[in-house]
């Protein structure tokens, strides 16, 4: 058997290899093509990105999917496994939690909207009317528990330690004048105590998913001027540059959605730029 010429061994690799590069190029552009999947919570992240799928995407060229997930778990566990591009639905303060918690290597872009965290009761109209030993249920996550006693402790319930720059828990209540009781429950589930508790603090997206109304119906709500705890777009570090992600971003940052914001939540949603 004959040994083929070093040439035609030669060209053949350079075949080869060009032949994979191409195939290289086609997976970056075809990757490029792809539809950005976005996870978001329901009310009022989906319905947002919806306007934004519906009204600027065609006209940016962006192929927009939305994902919705109920829960404030699922979606940060989809992003770092690659089921989705981005997601849409958390704080800073509860991403560098989970962060911390779970390993997670991610980047925070820019704020889009607030919604203030209200407290909220179905017995009650009125805070100065709590009665001694009252229930208060409030979000079983570290981030919201911490807002949920801020709140509280803004509207005289109870007295927080200094805590520094730590989130403070239960466990840092100083002072409780009234022998409150606080129950944590997922945060999701909140709208459904209200009628096991005598007080519940619910995220504005739950509070509004409850057909819940925070400028009407809450007894006290977290002001919204200086408030860190805006919702944003968050992706895998590294994918900051995509091009898709860059679309995105700059419609969720449009004049559109802003107008969209305020004419469909009446100050429940607030924009955050």
């Amino acid at each position: 058997m004959h040994r083929p010429k070093k040439s035609v061994l030669a060209a053949v690799a350079a075949a080869t290899l060009l032949g994979l590069t191409a195939c290289g190029g086609d997976a970056e552009l075809s990757a490029a093509d792809e539809p950005l999947k976005v996870g978001a919570s329901p009310v009022p992240h989906a319905e947002i990105l919806r306007f934004v799928q519906e009204e600027l995407a065609d006209d940016a060229g962006l192929d927009l999917e939305i994902v919705e997930f109920t829960d404030y778990v699922q979606p940060n566990v989809a992003l770092d496994d690659g089921s989705i591009d981005a997601n849409y639905f958390q704080t800073v303060p509860y991403l560098e939690e989970q962060e911390a918690s779970a390993g997670y290597d991610f980047a925070a872009l820019d704020p889009v909207h607030i919604e203030p965290l209200g407290i909220y009761s179905e017995s009650l109209t009125d805070l100065a009317d709590i009665p001694d030993g009252a229930t208060v249920a409030i979000p079983n996550d570290p981030t919201n528990a911490a807002r949920a006693l801020r709140l509280l402790e803004a509207n005289d319930l109870l007295t927080l330690a200094d805590t520094g720059d730590a989130a403070p828990t239960a466990l840092d209540v100083e002072a409780n004048p009234k022998n409150l009781e606080i129950q944590e429950i997922e945060a999701a589930q909140l709208p459904r105590s209200l009628t096991d508790v005598d007080l519940a603090v619910i995220n504005g997206n739950y509070a509004i998913d409850a057909d819940l109304s925070p400028a009407d119906d809450a007894l006290a709500l977290e002001e919204a001027e200086g408030n860190p705890n805006a919702n944003l777009l968050v992706v895998r570090s590294g994918d900051e540059g995509d091009e898709r992600i860059t679309q995105l971003e700059e419609l969720l940052h449009s004049s559109e959605v802003r107008q969209f914001i305020e004419d469909t939540y009446a100050g429940a949603v607030l924009p955050a730029f």
